[in-house]
């Protein structure tokens, strides 16, 4: 009997511990729905709304997956991936949103780039074009350029040669150079009031210099070379801005020890100047022995006494708020960082680059943003 009693008590357990097993089911369900609140009155349409909630966050992640794949073996920069931001493709490139990017392309795109070494098919021209500003703006290294686009350090040496040669005849030699310097009527149309005083201002004129690699061939090259103004071996350039600040003139480079002077004479800046044309510039360029019939230069005036007196301060200053904008100009210039310094391996094309950038910093808002006529 005692055995017979202890048998029904097992089994009895048996069944409780079954009945208990569906609420474990339960709480799995609510794990996996946890913001479910099950009650009388949830349905099965809820549920399923939640389910195909579920569903569709697996499957936004398994596209972003998928993506995230197909970009393996893709560039790490491209230009489709900053042409929607005007404020990174300015950063990189220096121009100054993407609508001058594109008039950029559109340009070249009337003509044949030709290459120096093979022909480079595999790069649209938007990412070309992007290389060599990058490489002008910012001075990347040609190594770190390669990463960044995934191609070879020849491939991005390449590229950068043929397109600073194109840009060069583009909008150097087929538009700055062959426009030349505007004339006074032209220039009066944007006149800013800091020249009130030199409504007959045609440029204003001023050098600027580079530092460059020491020059190993020879002795004479390093002493052409060496600025005793810088104190090391430079290259000296002449940039010529009109009065609203835009560069109209830029000469070739030249060694950092030649005068101002003998580069205004060497450049044939003064051929283009007519009777009548006035010339601002610094206290380096004695030009007046050597400018044309009727043309005037305006300096700052030398101190010959103890101080100057109350009539030189006031022409100084005059003549100094004029000449800001030619100082601007060029500050805008070197921020073309390959400009801070020119290796040997780009001694054939400096003038070129120089030439450049001075091109591509025109294509920026303007110097004097409002002119009041």
């Amino acid at each position: 009997m005692g055995i017979l009693f202890i048998f029904c008590c097992r089994t009895r357990k048996r069944k409780v511990v079954a009945d208990v097993e569906p609420e474990s089911q339960v709480d799995d369900w609510r794990a996996v729905f946890p913001d479910a609140h099950y009650s009388s009155t949830d349905t099965v349409q809820q549920l399923q709304q939640q389910l195909a909630d579920r569903e569709r966050e697996v499957q936004e992640l398994q596209d972003k997956l998928a993506a995230s794949e197909q970009r393996v073996g893709l560039p790490y920069m491209s230009y489709d991936d900053i042409k929607d931001d005007d404020c990174m493709l300015s950063h990189y490139t220096g121009l100054p949103d993407n609508a001058t990017f594109q008039c950029v392309i559109n340009f070249v795109a009337r003509f044949t780039v030709k290459f120096i070494s093979w022909t480079v098919i595999s790069v649209s021209h938007e990412n070309q074009l992007l290389i060599t500003l990058m490489k002008l703006r910012h001075n990347f290294t040609h190594k770190h350029l390669a990463f960044l686009f995934k191609l070879s350090v020849a491939a991005i040496s390449n590229i950068t040669s043929a397109w600073i040669d194109i840009l060069y005849e583009l909008f150097f030699v087929g538009v700055l150079k062959a426009v030349g310097i505007p004339s006074r009527h032209k220039n009066q149309l944007s006149m800013p009031h800091s020249f009130d005083s030199f409504q007959g201002a045609r440029i204003t004129l001023d050098c600027t210099e580079i530092q460059c690699a020491v020059p190993r061939l020879s002795m004479s090259q390093q002493s052409a070379t060496f600025s005793h103004y810088k104190q090391r071996n430079t290259f000296k350039g002449l940039v010529g801005v009109a009065p609203n600040g835009a560069i109209t003139f830029v000469s070739e480079l030249y060694p950092g020890s030649v005068s101002d002077k003998q580069i205004v004479l060497h450049s044939r800046l003064l051929e283009q100047l007519q009777p009548g044309d006035l010339v601002l510039a610094d206290k380096g360029f004695l030009l007046h022995d050597v400018l044309p019939k009727g043309v005037t230069v305006n300096i700052p005036p030398f101190l010959t006494t103890q101080q100057f007196s109350k009539d030189q301060v006031i022409e100084t200053t005059r003549i100094a708020r004029a000449r800001i904008h030619v100082e601007r100009a060029i500050q805008r210039l070197k921020v073309y960082r390959i400009l801070n310094f020119v290796p040997a391996s780009y001694k054939g094309k400096a003038t070129k680059i120089f030439q450049v950038c001075a091109c591509l910093s025109n294509m920026q808002n303007p110097v004097i943003r409002f002119v009041q006529l």
